[in-house]
Formats: structure tokens, C-alpha cells, sequence
């Protein structure tokens, strides 16, 4: 096992129950009823009708000083009250990867505000950013919030913010999977 490595397993059994599953843009996974999260290695080995495998790797698109500030704000996975959480795989284009890295910081933090705008909801959403693209996967980024239900709304506040924002024209597949803690 890997602490930094992860797969997202959807089937009939697992630790969140899907209370909702949108296909927002691109192909959609097939149906499940749950999704479960563990620890891995990068072999494939997953009961389940999907599987989804992600890396924690380093902050590519955050500074010193944002990362200091988002780690003084946030909260970790696994709180006791963070009994919903969403799922949310996304396949940015090639256009994107054509860009150079300074371009893609450019945008997301210059035009979107992608930091800036995440930071307003901390430490009320939990969030953890999974790569995936360089490990050969159909997703770029796997993306994995917590919140409690009653953080919902500003969830959803948020979501509706960074899909509006100029990043956002660069995604080609995004499925939102909403859940609850079994």
C-alpha cells in the first residue's frame, strides 16, 4: 500500500452511498449504487463495476504563500460531521496541456481565481485533489470533498462559481457523484 495513492471503487457495497450521480459534460461511468475510497498501489486489483485511481502529489498551481494559507484554513478528511460528500472526476482538454504550465497557473488563478474562490468556503469543505492523467487513467483530476449537510448549499455556491469560470471552458468530461457516509 501507498498513503498517497488511492482508488475510488463504485459497485453495490462501499462506505458512501450515491444520493445523486450528474454527467455534466462527456461520457458518464456506469451505474452504482456506492462508491468506496481506499488506500492502493498503482496495480489494478477492485471488485466493483468501475474503478478510478488517484495520486496526492505536490500543489502544481499553488504558491508558498496560498498553500501556508489553505493549510492554516482547511480541515482534514474524516470529520465526525462531514456526512456528505461529491466525487467529482474531470478530463480537461488538450488545449489545456498545451499550455504551459505558467499559462495554466495564469488562468486559474489570474482569470478564474481558483484559490481565492475555494478559500471563502474553508474549513466548512474539506477537499483533497487526486492526479491522475500522468498515470494513465480517463480522468485528469479526481476530486473528493466532505462537508456536513448543512454546508450543502455553500457547496453548491461553490461549484456554480468555479463551472462559470474560464478554466471551466477548458473541461471535456465532469461527472458530479453526490454521496452520503453509510
Amino acid at each position: 500500500m501507498n498513503e498517497n495513492i488511492f482508488d475510488f471503487i463504485g459497485g453495490k457495497t462501499g462506505d458512501w452511498k450515491i444520493t445523486k450521480a450528474t454527467t455534466l459534460i462527456g461520457d458518464s461511468l456506469p451505474k452504482v449504487t456506492h462508491v468506496d475510497k481506499i488506500q492502493s498501489c498503482l496495480i489494478n486489483r477492485f471488485e466493483g463495476d468501475w474503478s478510478l485511481k488517484g495520486v496526492i502529489s505536490n500543489m502544481r498551481y499553488t504558491d508558498k504563500y496560498e498553500k501556508e494559507k489553505m493549510d492554516a484554513k482547511q480541515e482534514k478528511l474524516g470529520r465526525k460531521k462531514a456526512t456528505h460528500a461529491a466525487f467529482i472526476p474531470i478530463r480537461k482538454s488538450q488545449a489545456w496541456w498545451d499550455l504551459a504550465q505558467d499559462e495554466r497557473r495564469h488562468i486559474i488563478e489570474n482569470q478564474s481565481k481558483h484559490m481565492q474562490h475555494g478559500m471563502k468556503y474553508l474549513p466548512a469543505i474539506a477537499r483533497q485533489l487526486y492526479h491522475s492523467r500522468d498515470i494513465n487513467e480517463p480522468f485528469d483530476f479526481l476530486t473528493w470533498f466532505e462537508f456536513a449537510p448543512e454546508d450543502e448549499p455553500a457547496f453548491n455556491e461553490l461549484l456554480s462559481i468555479m463551472r462559470k469560470s474560464e478554466e471551466w471552458k477548458y473541461v471535456e468530461r465532469e461527472i458530479d457523484i453526490r454521496m452520503v457516509r453509510v
